[in-house]
């Protein structure tokens, strides 16, 4: 069902858009060449949704893309919040950027926006000690950028735009997409696990799925752009629906989307394994689109470690749900993402830990250092661990999954399977860089004009993490 006000603010947002173009042309005159936009993307696949379309709308102003942010007319920080470095590698650049500004381009515009800016103490950060920074907006407007640039313009003072919460989902608005083969498609925002040691409830807010209706509408359009590969994007896909009008589960969704002509690769994250359906496995199972990749983040081996995480299942339940995934799907790739030194980790539970990575073998792990977050349960938690017991563990984490990801990745060495080619290859411009279903890189021999098409190839050699092919 059309959600009316969502409708009215998407062309409220066009007509800003049609303001600000007005103001681009104008200033293109004054300046002889085109307006120029640089923006960083920090943080995750959701971050990097939000940045097509903030790209997509200063497109529609009348700006261009900028590689160097020095020659920029407006620079964009999209930041990440979930790791505290994040913030302060952010500080470090924006005084960098000041410096720029200062010295050889007075007249750039600075903006900041991201889930860090949903952080109040932040905030009160950027207006005491970043005055420079002329907008500041967080996650739930992002589709407001072009009536923050015109407020700009006409009140010439920072702009601070930042909600609390929103019920609103404004989709219907421009994009610019990195690659025009495939795309990342939101399915929901927000959280509502509150993991012990996270941020992103409290800076994303709580879950909102969108209408399957509006899902469906967008990848079929993307469909006749030409898009073969869609991302299903959410904090947690694995609870799609749970709150709309008439409940919807997640895998019911990929059902239609498999539906849907010229798309031929479905992928989806992230998952939170205590949400993971048996119907959801069954669908995989039975699917012909939906790729052989399943990232499901562990975080801890160890029961006790989970409980204090807030995760809501154990490792023998991770494990079923592991039994269960490779039975269904047995050329599955299983990635995941472990956190090393939760406060009151102790050599025991780690070594839980360990024996879990060995047992599940995984493809390959994202492996993280507990990051202190203030506002969360785990940051006032005692017990905090040394930073050179948790550099050990960390070290000895990272050296088994490495070991074990080299000795999964060789296993469809000699085999003939699909590629989507994504690019030409930064190392050789004689070779081309794509994915398997599975995920793993693959370079091999071939011409620009394949980019974008999925094209069989034998894979010769396993190298690590990827493999060299070659086009049959």
């Amino acid at each position: 069902m059309k959600n009316i006000k969502n409708e009215e603010e998407a062309l409220l947002q066009r007509e800003y858009i049609a303001k600000m173009k007005a103001v681009t042309e104008k200033k293109e005159k004054e300046l002889g060449r085109k307006m120029r936009y640089h923006i960083e993307t920090l943080g995750c696949q959701m971050n990097a949704k939000d940045s097509e379309k903030l790209a997509g709308i200063l497109r529609d102003i009348g700006y261009e893309e900028c590689e160097d942010e020095s020659l920029a007319d407006f620079v964009l920080y999209n930041t990440c919040t979930v790791r505290e470095n994040a913030n302060l590698k952010v500080y470090g650049r924006l005084g960098h950027l000041n410096s720029v500004k200062k010295r050889t381009n007075p007249n750039m515009k600075i903006a900041i926006c991201g889930c860090m800016m949903q952080e109040p103490d932040e905030v009160a950060t950027v207006r005491t000690k970043y005055s420079f920074i002329n907008i500041v907006f967080g996650t739930h407007n992002i589709f407001k950028l072009a009536e923050l640039m015109y407020r700009l313009e006409t009140e010439d003072r920072m702009i601070v735009d930042v909600w609390e919460g929103t019920e609103e989902i404004v989709e219907d608005l421009p994009a610019e997409r990195k690659y025009k083969f495939k795309s990342g498609v939101n399915i929901m925002y927000g959280c509502n696990n509150f993991c012990s040691y996270c941020i992103v409830p409290y800076v994303r807010g709580r879950e909102r799925s969108r209408d399957p209706e509006d899902i469906l509408s967008e990848i079929r359009e993307l469909a006749k752009e030409g898009v073969k590969e869609v991302m299903l994007l959410g904090q947690n896909v694995n609870s799609y629906g749970k709150t709309l009008p008439e409940p919807m589960s997640f895998a019911a969704l990929l059902r239609e989307v498999e539906k849907i002509d010229g798309i031929e690769r479905i992928r989806f994250m992230t998952s939170h394994p205590k949400d993971l359906s048996d119907e959801l496995i069954e669908t995989m199972k039975d699917s012909e689109k939906i790729c052989r990749h399943f990232h499901l983040p562990l975080q801890s081996g160890s029961d006790r470690i989970l409980t204090l995480m807030n995760r809501h299942y154990d490792r023998a339940k991770y494990l079923e749900i592991v039994r269960k995934l490779r039975e269904a799907v047995p050329d599955i790739s299983l990635t995941t993402d472990i956190i090393v030194g939760f406060p009151g980790e102790t050599e025991e539970d780690f070594t839980d830990t360990l024996d879990l990575v060995r047992e599940v073998r995984f493809d390959s792990a994202f492996t993280f250092i507990y990051s202190k977050r203030t506002g969360t349960p785990a940051a006032k938690m005692d017990d905090q661990v040394p930073e050179d017991v948790v550099k050990d563990r960390f070290d000895r984490l990272l050296s088994e999954v490495q070991r074990i990801g080299q000795e999964m990745s060789g296993r469809d060495e000699g085999k003939v399977l699909p590629v989507l080619v994504e690019d030409v290859n930064r190392q050789d411009k004689h070779m081309l860089t794509g994915r398997l279903s599975n995920n793993t890189v693959v370079h091999f021999r071939g011409t620009e004009d394949l980019i974008g098409q999925i094209v069989d190839v034998r894979l010769s050699e396993a190298h690590g993490f990827y493999y060299i092919g070659e086009l049959v």
